[in-house]
């Protein structure tokens, strides 16, 4: 059998990664017949998933501009070789090594209920959002190693095997204890917090399924609430980073990026603007100086570093009423969406990832380089995957678009306040936290969070229709910081946050509505052919316009 299983392995490598990949095959961390077993492909693939999840949200994030998006056009900044790496990661990586655990758990007279449990997790959650960014992919064939050109299944097929998989992921975990207990790098073999994951990815599956099947969605989510048995506070799912720099580089990527030898990534001008006292709040959101570090406090004055400062902005700007080229005054120095310009020497100026999520540093008006490995939590940052906020800001869309049992706005202000306490609290486990202490104390921000509740607390109140709705989703992207899967099928989902930020040409090309299939996919599958930018989901059933 474990000749089959690395059969298995070389032929779906062959079937999924272009040809210029194939050294992977030589990787010593490959699974061989030597050393393949549930513990060592399980600890495999929980590493796996955290670098699909962040490869995948990277691209999300840049187009609901939460990170800045470069290029002229939506058709510029992203080809089909852009998307390689998710495929590869999804397919050879993570689903891959899952079907190999389900092959030797089968095959084992040692009970590994629990190695099945999380592996059926992460599966689910692989699948649902290959099929949220690609629409139609393949599965029923895609691990046969006899097959090197497997047919794409519908979108909505695929689903269904997620949810199978997260039922079978439930039974694992309620069943009699294992005497073989696996090495869990997110809960800790805490199987109650995985139980409530399970529920939650559920909540997930049914939102985004909501406009094909209101009726449906609106039973089972109705079912979940019930059962009581959704995320709660301090059940939150993430990835937690190392600091070690080398052998191997177990830091955030995102502060390798730009912690390294100053910025290399730019912040987005209008998550910026949402974030700061130029926002629409008329204050600053208690997280700012936890997401963001600011290398200077003051805004340029050279055009060389920051030409946007010499110029006006574009008509569509100045009649959309956007902030353009900087948001304020304070040094939070990033891009425009859309911004295809060079990049000046602005490395050691321009806004950084900050604390949190990517393990850098806490934003207490130090404006001092980051061109030092050395610095804030060094790397020591998470992927915030599905936080217990999500799950209420989750439910307050579904009581709003669906009528789910509670109430919108108790769920909306709950999340808020979730997210913003989770953001303080893991902050205050890092290197950082006597530096947040000297800044602001606990009261300090017990009472920035209550007057931003407040606030959000009447918008919503004298909202109506669609503005509500508007108020929960900016919220929920809000504190989606770091996860672009959540933020992009939000946007698609809901349309909302609306009057986003353009591009900078007046004409910037056709917003995705998925994303196109990779290069590596195309070039060694015989019966693929690639889609559209306006594509969309089979549970995407909004007008083609819905969005830009």
């Amino acid at each position: 059998m474990k000749s089959k299983i690395l059969s298995l392995v070389m032929g779906l490598s062959l079937v999924l990664v272009c040809s210029c990949d194939l050294d992977l095959l030589d990787d010593p961390n490959v699974p061989t017949q030597e050393n393949a077993s549930p513990e060592f492909l399980l600890n495999q693939v929980q590493v796996q998933f955290a670098d699909f999840f962040n490869t995948t949200g990277n691209i999300g994030m840049r187009l609901t501009r939460m990170i800045n998006q470069p290029s002229n056009t939506y058709q510029q900044a992203w080809i089909p070789q852009s998307f390689n790496e998710i495929w590869s990661i999804g397919y050879v990586d993570v689903l891959n090594n899952i079907a190999l655990i389900e092959t030797l758990v089968a095959d084992s007279e040692v009970p590994n209920d629990r190695h099945l449990a999380i592996a059926q997790t992460l599966k689910a959650y692989t699948l649902m959002t290959l099929v949220d960014n690609f629409g139609d992919v393949p599965w029923s064939q895609a691990l046969d190693n006899t097959n090197f050109s497997p047919q794409a299944d519908d979108g909505e097929s695929v689903y269904q095997a997620a949810f199978d998989a997260l039922q079978i992921a439930r039974a694992n975990f309620t069943s009699d204890l294992p005497p073989v207990q696996p090495t869990d790098l997110y809960y800790g073999r805490n199987y109650d917090r995985w139980l409530r994951l399970v529920n939650t990815l559920e909540l997930k599956y049914h939102l985004n399924r909501r406009l094909i099947d209101p009726a449906g969605s609106t039973a089972a989510i109705n079912a979940l609430i019930s059962g009581g048995d959704l995320m709660q506070e301090g059940d939150d799912f993430y990835f937690q980073y190392g600091t070690s720099l080398n052998d191997p580089d177990s830091r955030h990527p995102r502060f390798a990026i730009d912690y390294t030898s100053g910025g290399n990534d730019y912040q987005s001008t209008w998550y910026m603007w949402h974030l700061t006292e130029e926002g629409f709040k008329g204050f600053n959101d208690p997280r700012v100086r936890y997401y963001l570090y600011r290398q200077v406090t003051a805004n340029p004055t050279d055009p060389d570093k920051l030409r946007c400062i010499s110029e006006l902005p574009p008509a569509h700007y100045l009649i959309g009423g956007f902030p353009f080229c900087l948001p304020g005054d304070r040094g939070y120095w990033g891009r425009d969406h859309l911004n295809p310009e060079g990049i000046p020497p602005d490395n050691l100026e321009r806004t950084v990832w900050g604390l949190y999520p990517a393990g850098g540093r806490f934003d207490n008006n130090s404006a001092s380089p980051v061109n030092n490995p050395l610095l804030g939590n060094q790397g020591g940052g998470i992927q915030p995957i599905m936080l217990a906020a999500f799950n209420d800001f989750m439910l307050s869309e579904a009581v709003h678009t669906l009528g789910t049992t509670g109430d919108a706005r108790e769920y909306l202000l709950s999340g808020i306040s979730k997210h913003m306490n989770f953001v303080r609290s893991w902050s205050m486990t890092t290197n950082e936290a006597d530096v947040i202490e000297g800044f602001q104390t606990p009261e300090a921000f017990a009472t920035a969070v209550t007057n931003y509740l407040n606030y959000v607390g009447g918008q919503f109140d004298t909202a109506a229709g669609d503005g509500r709705m508007r108020v929960i989703a900016r919220e929920y992207w809000l504190s989606l910081y770091g996860n672009g899967i959540e933020a992009y099928n939000l946007y698609r989902r809901t349309g909302q946050p609306d009057n986003m930020q353009p591009g900078l040409l007046p004409q910037f090309g056709t917003f995705p509505r998925s994303y196109l299939y990779p290069n590596n996919y195309l070039t060694t599958n015989a019966n693929a052919s690639q889609r559209a930018f306006t594509d969309r989901v089979f549970w995407d059933t909004n007008a083609a316009d819905f969005i830009d």
